[in-house]
């Protein structure tokens, strides 16, 4: 399709607009929202996502503002496509005639389509930013706050067992869409009935011996498929296909061949000998696919709960005198903890040019280089409480703790709470990064009276592992802060990105993904950032107060 873009954007036609004041006397949100924004977007803004040639696309300016108006309202697409056929509302904002008919809902998918291929998905919250700055709604160095939560993959959970029979499945459907003549000639008639309908409508065996079997049957029928197609005379499009990169992978993580051997080409086995399954791991260990449907979701345990799927963290403004504006948005794997993100989001918020003064964030992304990185690369001061030390001083009353020595870095001396110095001080590195290694004299500490306090070591002196001092002086600080009334003042703001994430989940649909893959998530959740600060934009310029927090009428009778 080719772009001929709208410039300016089209005003509102007048019937339009006395048709949505007489429909909305007391005012409207779309309404609103094009009398202070205008169209938000610009033509310009997606002209690279076109060619200059070929049928004349729809305005993508709108296209943009109907998929944030589709999230906001948990529209689907044709649901999507009707509303600007039939709502007054909508129409007003999009600049449309009462008469205009629309578009047909499959415009929506090729426009997000053009998006992901461009990986213009950004652009969608960062005109609704540039909007804000335009009217003194958001600006840099002020202070934000950063929060996490799950995103369910859209597939099913598999047990084990259906993971792999389904996998197959799933590869034979691609090989018969491909190359239906190949498949036909090597699948036996016994492939029909174990995969010709999906896993879960199946009924399983439920005896152990009998699951074994099942298995070792499903690991030799991959095998046998994974020889065929690495034999000289197999089709090169049908090894290619996504599918069987899959089929490789999960193969590869939950199976072992038993009789036969490898082949010449390398990864399979030959079609002789059976197979069995792996002793089982962990399932957040390695990159283990959950999912044929969704290779990139993975699975995940916090806190008591798990889930396939992904995690995404919303960076939000939190200002006084201003509106709270979702600024940045990062959507990772489930597996991806939270202190792996701090530098990128940092990062990503310097490219916006909204770096804050002030960063308030919890524990999962507080770690002593954190403080460091933020404070010297961009100006940040990272607040949030640093992660309790693993150690069992740590862990009991009255321990001496790492705080309770007295490091004079110029000497490279500690004092223990005892008043002995250290006699060792030496400085190392492995996978965890520089750090110093303090030895107390072994002497010293055999006759201290307070060596139960101190170290449960035999034969030797307390050991100390200190961070460099950057890091150290800065973790130390960052506790003091938490202990001090003022800090925990501060850091009490951070909870307010909660409600935001409640406010995601609840009305905007966060929780679950819409699409499959990685990609297509992260466009889903900056639609919903952008759309949720449409929302909030809105309702700052209409002076609508934030709702309080709901009380029941049985917590009433305490006060």
């Amino acid at each position: 399709m080719s772009l001929h873009p709208q410039h300016p954007i089209p005003p509102v036609p007048d019937e339009t607009a006395r048709v949505a004041r007489a429909a909305f006397p007391k005012g409207n949100p779309y309404l609103l929202l094009r009398e202070q924004l205008g169209g938000v977007f610009a033509d310009g803004d997606f002209a690279d996502l076109y060619s200059g040639r070929g049928q004349p696309s729809y305005p993508p300016w709108r296209l943009a503002l109907v998929t944030l108006m589709q999230f906001r309202e948990g529209f689907s697409d044709r649901q999507a496509a009707e509303a600007v056929r039939a709502r007054i509302d909508w129409k007003h904002l999009l600049g449309l005639e009462l008469t205009d008919p629309g578009f047909d809902h499959s415009v929506l998918c090729e426009f997000r389509s053009r998006l992901l291929a461009q990986d213009a998905e950004e652009r969608l919250l960062t005109r609704v930013l540039d909007a804000a700055r335009a009217l003194g709604l958001l600006k840099a160095r002020g202070r934000q706050r950063t929060d996490a939560t799950h995103v369910l993959a859209s597939v099913r959970d598999l047990n084990r067992l259906e993971l792999v029979a389904e996998t197959l499945r799933a590869a034979l459907n691609a090989l018969a869409s491909t190359g239906p003549a190949w498949l036909r000639a090597l699948a036996p008639a016994d492939w029909y009935e174990r995969y010709g309908r999906r896993i879960e409508d199946a009924r399983l065996p439920e005896t152990a011996p009998k699951r074994e079997a099942y298995a070792s049957q499903v690991g030799h029928d991959g095998f046998v498929l994974l020889a065929a197609l690495d034999t000289p005379d197999a089709p090169h499009e049908l090894a290619a296909l996504p599918a069987i990169a899959v089929l490789r992978r999960v193969w590869a993580c939950h199976f072992e061949p038993v009789g036969g051997g490898p082949d010449q080409q390398g990864g399979s086995t030959t079609a002789q000998g059976g197979a069995r399954f792996k002793p089982v791991q962990g399932r957040e260990l390695g990159d283990r696919i959950e999912s044929p449907y969704d290779p990139e979701a993975r699975f995940r345990s916090k806190s008591g709960m798990s889930w396939t799927g992904y995690m995404v963290h919303l960076t939000e403004t939190c200002d006084e005198a201003a509106p709270r504006l979702v600024i940045h948005v990062d959507t990772t794997a489930a597996s991806v903890h939270e202190a792996l993100r701090t530098g990128a989001i940092h990062d990503a918020l310097a490219t916006k040019e909204l770096t804050p003064s002030t960063h308030l964030v919890d524990a999962g992304y507080v770690s002593a280089s954190h403080l460091v990185e933020a404070h010297e690369r961009h100006n940040i001061d990272l607040a949030g409480p640093p992660r309790p030390g693993t150690s069992w001083h740590d862990r009991t009353e009255g321990a001496f703790r790492t705080a309770d020595f007295s490091i004079d870095w110029d000497r490279c001396v500690v004092r223990c709470p005892e008043g002995k110095d250290s006699t060792s001080w030496t400085s190392r590195a492995d996978k965890r990064g520089r750090y110093v290694k303090v030895r107390f004299s072994p002497s010293d500490c055999r006759a201290c009276l307070s060596r139960t306090r101190c170290t449960k070591a035999q034969g030797v002196g307390r050991q100390l592992a200190l961070p460099l001092r950057p890091e150290h002086e800065a973790l130390m600080a960052a506790r003091a802060r938490q202990d001090s009334e003022a800090g925990r003042r501060l850091y009490a703001l951070r909870a307010g990105i909660e409600g935001t994430l409640s406010q995601a989940v609840r009305a905007f649909g966060l929780r679950q993904a819409r699409y499959r893959g990685l990609a297509k998530t992260r466009l889903q959740n900056i639609a919903i950032a952008a759309a949720l600060n449409l929302d909030r934009i809105s309702a700052w310029l209409s002076h609508r107060p934030l709702a309080p927090t709901r009380t029941s009428r049985f917590a009433a009778l305490a006060a």
